[in-house]
């Protein structure tokens, strides 16, 4: 998943590479000359200046190194250190220079990536069905979109950067204590077998404990936003103690498996160390031996050139373990995106899908439905027509299937039977972001974002000016109570309208959908929370502005105000009843109850 991003800023990558190559090309000629120095010191103090002539004979030095050594054979002892310390000074300025654009490219180009890849994450979850978001809590989307997608920018940037520049430490190290002594370079190098096989079993572990925390995290971020989004219930059923408990429990098991892992991943640095150690210890010992026994080719600045060699790869030998613990955490964390990337959302346009006109007319022709997820039947062989400009009333208990209907009818789920239409056209022929513009929906949890209410109200059309925006408000009786508001208009609500009443967010979802002005309005329980007045305001006004269009009001509520053209009684996912006000009492069924048994709630509530 990852090949599509190196292969979009493959420039960044290749430059990347190169300049870590010229980086340490530069560092690793230090201990060469730092070895020449210290040649050349000893010689002076014996009295052997002719032995730098001698040395470079025995020694192939690169054809950069082996001039300037040459130059210095010609010069004073003072000018030789003075010129060696003024040419040190150089390659650290160079080195570090490319060190520099070493970073600005890989570094940047994983930046790059966690920008595309959150981009690309966040866009796939906008495709999905509801469906998906019923079976996955939002604190495990949201850990994969934040957590997971900066422990692949890990691996993309710093991992992936120190790896390369390992691979050139070593590559160049080992070349050129090659070039200087092959028995020296393999006693050296001797320990370091034995820590790749350290490296290769304490990164199995590794992976397996990165993967279990990433999932235990998920979970104590889900945790916290449900406490979080309901703290009001929380507090009002006073299980504050409970909760904290709760997230205790999780978060002490999120603790042990961390401090296991950072207990495992600490074995790689003691064991760095002691390779190293080991690998120094045996460089003097060999080294020496050497010289003490006169060997062609052995001199002290020769093993203070190793001592440097094995310094300089120090560091790299000892990141294997962090670079391939961030590898491990990141390829777990790549599994767990891949996992949600790969889900097809199950509702999608056809191909032959177009962008076709709603005008409101509406038909279901035998519809059954079942939510996959709980296996629950909402509507059996469910049949009723809607024609343009009706305003229908469909009634019934919880759990009846009211809602239903106006998820299928936006197509958020696809019917397992039978045909809905619109306009005689089935509703699959219809381009999904075409259908749902021309269709405003107002569900039970009215959901408000913490901006602005004019940027809450206008979200429903981006472009509205501020008189339709204000026009929107009046037809949704909120106008006046926004405008009393400290800022009015540009007042900034909490989260989900926390600092609203129940009443003014619903009012202000309908403003939401008024806005878009559609041909087809459906309101879902959402004058729960509004006394009768408003409720009366609000309908007169739907009735006014928009009599040409098509409102469908979902409610468990008679609403004998307001007359509807068509009132639909459901019971079980069936349609019990079905007529107009009148028709229906006649019957003296299921509709005159609801109407009985409401009469006296509302009596008892006002006595």
């Amino acid at each position: 998943m990852l090949n599509k991003y190196f292969k979009r800023y493959k420039w960044h990558f290749i430059l990347g590479v190169i300049f870590v190559l010229l980086t340490n090309y530069f560092r690793i000629l230090y201990p060469q000359i730092t070895g020449f120095i210290i040649n050349t010191v000893i010689d002076t103090i014996n009295n052997k200046h002719l032995m730098i002539t001698k040395s470079l004979e025995n020694r192939q030095y690169n054809f950069v190194l082996q001039h300037i050594f040459l130059f210095f054979s010609g010069i004073s002892f003072f000018q030789t250190i003075l010129y060696s310390g003024i040419l040190l000074f150089i390659l650290a300025f160079v080195s570090g220079f490319f060190m520099f654009l070493m970073r600005q490219t890989i570094i940047v180009m994983s930046r790059h990536i966690e920008f595309d890849q959150k981009n690309e994450i966040y866009q796939h979850y906008q495709t999905l069905d509801l469906s998906f978001y019923k079976s996955n809590s939002t604190g495990d989307l949201m850990n994969r979109i934040s957590e997971d997608v900066s422990r692949v920018r890990m691996y993309t940037g710093p991992a992936l950067m120190y790896f390369i520049n390992l691979a050139a430490v070593i590559g160049f190290c080992i070349y050129f204590m090659l070039q200087s002594d092959v028995r020296l370079t393999l006693y050296a190098l001797m320990p370091l077998p034995l820590l790749a096989i350290t490296i290769y079993f304490v990164n199995a572990v590794i992976n397996k404990k990165s993967e279990k925390n990433q999932n235990i995290l998920s979970t104590l971020t889900s945790i916290s936003q449900e406490t979080f989004s309901g703290i009001r219930v929380v507090k009002s059923f006073v299980q504050e103690r409970d909760m904290i408990d709760f997230f205790k429990k999780n978060n002490e098991s999120y603790r042990k498996n961390a401090l296991s892992l950072a207990k495992t991943e600490a074995i790689y640095f003691p064991s760095m160390a002691l390779m190293i150690g080991l690998s120094t210890l045996i460089t003097i010992m060999v080294g020496g031996l050497d010289v003490a026994n006169h060997m062609p080719g052995a001199s002290v600045g020769k093993i203070a050139e190793f001592i440097l060699y094995i310094q300089m790869m120090t560091f790299p030998v000892s990141a294997i373990g962090w670079t391939a613990s961030m590898t491990q955490r990141a390829a777990a964390s790549q599994k767990r995106i891949n996992e949600f990337l790969d889900i097809n959302s199950l509702i999608a346009d056809d191909d032959n899908a177009k962008d076709f006109s709603v005008s409101g007319n509406i038909s279901f022709e035998n519809v059954s439905f079942r939510y996959k997820n709980t296996g629950i039947s909402a509507i059996n062989n469910f049949s009723f027509k809607i024609l343009k400009g009706q305003k229908i009333a469909i009634i019934g208990k919880t759990g009846s299937g009211k809602t239903t209907i106006a998820q299928l009818i936006l197509r958020f789920y696809d019917i397992d039977s039978g045909v809905i239409s619109i306009d005689n056209r089935n509703i699959k022929e219809f381009n999904l972001h075409a259908l749902r513009s021309q269709i405003s929906f107002v569900p039970q949890d009215n959901f408000l974002f913490s901006d602005t209410v004019a940027n809450n109200i206008s979200f429903g059309s981006l472009n509205a000016t501020k008189n339709e925006i204000f026009q929107a408000a009046k037809n949704a009786s909120i106008y006046d109570e926004i405008i009393s508001l400290p800022e009015g208009f540009e007042t900034t609500i909490g989260e989900r309208g926390v600092t609203l009443s129940g009443g003014q967010k619903q009012r202000i979802a309908i403003a939401r959908a008024l806005i878009k002005n559609p041909e087809v309005l459906i309101l879902d329980d959402c004058l729960s929370a509004v006394d009768a007045k408003t409720e009366k305001k609000i309908l007169e006004n739907l009735e006014q502005q928009f009599p040409e269009k098509t409102i469908i009001f979902i409610t468990h509520r008679i609403f004998s105000a307001f007359t509807f053209d068509k009132i639909i009684v459901l019971n079980d996912g069936k349609i019990a009843e079905i007529g107009t006000h009148d028709e229906l009492l006649s019957q003296k069924g299921l509709y005159m109850d609801m109407l009985i048994r409401q009469q006296n709630t509302e009596n008892q509530e006002y006595n």
